[in-house]
């Protein structure tokens, strides 16, 4: 079956990128936001990235109205049944995802392939939810979607070779890089990544070094685009621990131990940059590293 209609439940950054990427390769996209709010707002999202596009002459005003012709914003699931491949990609809750996929399963047509954008949930586990033993799979998009090049296909048991097939097109055609893995917590990516940002925020923690002085050896020393401490940032510190604690929980061992102060720092509100405020304050520009974090004394502002 030739994918050509997509629908994404979930409207947050991974949402409304997955939505322009498949829109601007020529997919007819459909996005479900599950949130309160007008659904005009997710298309306001997704149209924003193009905006940038047209703002650095990558594409002109012409082109993005005319992917921007191809992405419905919707707020009922209803809207979803026609669609040939669902990428569910809302909280990283167990429960919260099987009560998605149950409905879906019953909304949705039978060829329709279903589909989490999870990090590192058991795919089976989520599956279980619905009766589409052969059409459903883990499509885990990196952040930022539009610049990320990899795509990690996560393969239950039982999962069907022509579904295979069908999600390897599919990410090809978005100009992305598929790899097939098999169905164990962390996929590759987050079995590596994870230690590393975790073993970033504990040396913090420690004292080692500073937080500018630990991204620093990260991106000079180890080759990194970017610091650990600043990715762990971008992706969001709640969605680290709850990776951390998933991985602890299958595989145990000190590597996915997630730090006292991760912790405290999300009890504190402290997500990361789209919080405005992590390891790095994310209102000064530009942002500057928290380095009172291991001490809970943030200075106060200078007067003149």
């Amino acid at each position: 079956m030739a994918i050509q209609k997509i629908g994404i439940v979930g409207s947050g950054t991974m949402g409304a990128g997955i939505a322009q990427v498949s829109a601007k390769a020529g997919f007819n996209v459909v996005v479900a936001r599950l949130t309160a709010g007008p659904s005009e707002e997710v298309r306001k999202r997704v149209e924003k990235g193009f905006d940038r596009d047209v703002k650095k002459g990558k594409m002109t005003e012409e082109e993005k109205n005319e992917i921007m012709a191809r992405v419905q914003a919707t707020a009922n699931l209803e809207d979803l049944a026609d669609c040939d491949l669902v990428i569910e990609s809302i909280i990283e809750d167990v429960a919260a995802k099987q009560e998605l996929f149950a409905k879906l399963d019953g909304i949705c047509k039978p060829e329709t392939i279903l589909s989490s954008n999870t990090s590192t949930l058991c795919i089976a586990e989520l599956r279980s939810a619905t009766k589409r033993m052969e059409r459903f799979a883990g499509v885990h998009f990196f952040n930022p979607v539009p610049a990320m090049k990899l795509v990690e296909i996560i393969l239950p048991l039982g999962a069907a070779q022509a579904m295979q097939n069908d999600l390897r097109e599919y990410v090809e055609k978005l100009g992305k890089t598929p790899v097939m893995v098999a169905d164990q917590p962390g996929y590759v990516v987050n079995r590596l990544l994870v230690p590393q940002l975790v073993e970033a925020i504990r040396a913090f923690e420690q004292g080692v070094a500073t937080i500018n002085d630990i991204d620093t050896s990260v991106r000079l020393g180890l080759g990194h685009p970017m610091g650990s401490l600043a990715l762990a940032d971008l992706i969001g510190l709640d969605v680290v621990l709850a990776m951390a604690e998933n991985l602890d929980g299958e595989f145990g061992g000190s590597q996915f131990k997630a730090p006292p102060l991760l912790k405290r720092m999300l009890l504190s509100g402290f997500l990361g940059k789209k919080s405005g405020m992590g390891f790095y304050d994310y209102s000064q520009n530009p942002p500057v590293a928290n380095d009172w974090l291991v001490r809970g004394d943030k200075p106060k502002a200078e007067t003149v």
